[in-house]
């Protein structure tokens, strides 16, 4: 079995729809699929321009505890993009398309009941190990994280391995779980406030 790394943001469940609309926006301007229309818990309805199991037909998550999607997200050129870009045969004129990028979204996250996390993981090994290199696409997460209003963005390499926290409570940080500060994952989230207010 080969790398499976990926972004964790934890946020609450109010900021679904916002954190969903904010991962649109990163997918190409030009769509091979037809959009996916989504009904969240709540009754929120969006239309993505992703694919869920890989099939463009309508979700009703409001009976579900998880949403499947198939993305493809934009990121801006860094070196280790570029490099990943030269190696794939990949065009590149500044931004990048990287794909796919699987979302899980759970309505009720293993860490929090309280709060919803978007887990964004890597298809490949070699996407794993661009996500582990590159800044620009740790940054993409954690301003996604930002401006869906969520509390924490772990890199997670998926293996049982500490995760490392990439933002928590509005900052950008660069923590491991296991260190003096978070010494378990509960000590992480006893850090956030109360997911109604």
């Amino acid at each position: 079995m080969g790398l499976i790394y990926g972004y964790d943001i934890y946020l609450r469940p109010r900021n679904v729809a916002r954190a969903l609309a904010n991962l649109a926006e990163l997918a190409p301007p030009a769509r091979a699929v037809p959009p996916l229309e989504i009904t969240l818990p709540g009754g929120d309805r969006l239309v993505l321009p992703f694919t869920s199991h890989f099939k463009s037909e309508p979700v009703d998550c409001s009976t579900s505890s998880t949403l499947e999607l198939d993305t493809s997200l934009m990121f801006d050129v860094d070196d280790a993009l570029r490099e990943y870009a030269q190696r794939n045969g990949l065009k590149t004129d500044g931004r990048i398309q990287i794909g796919y990028i699987y979302a899980t979204i759970r309505f009720e996250s293993f860490l929090h009941p309280g709060y919803t996390s978007v887990e964004c993981w890597a298809a490949t090994s070699g996407m794993s190990r661009l996500f582990a290199r590159s800044a620009n696409i740790r940054k993409v997460f954690t301003d996604l994280t930002a401006d869906s209003g969520g509390v924490c963005c772990l890199f997670d390499t998926g293996d049982g391995a500490p995760e490392q926290v990439c933002w928590l409570n509005g900052e950008p940080t660069q923590e491991i779980v296991s260190s003096p500060r978070f010494p378990d994952r509960r000590a992480l989230v006893a850090t956030w406030s109360d997911p109604e207010k």
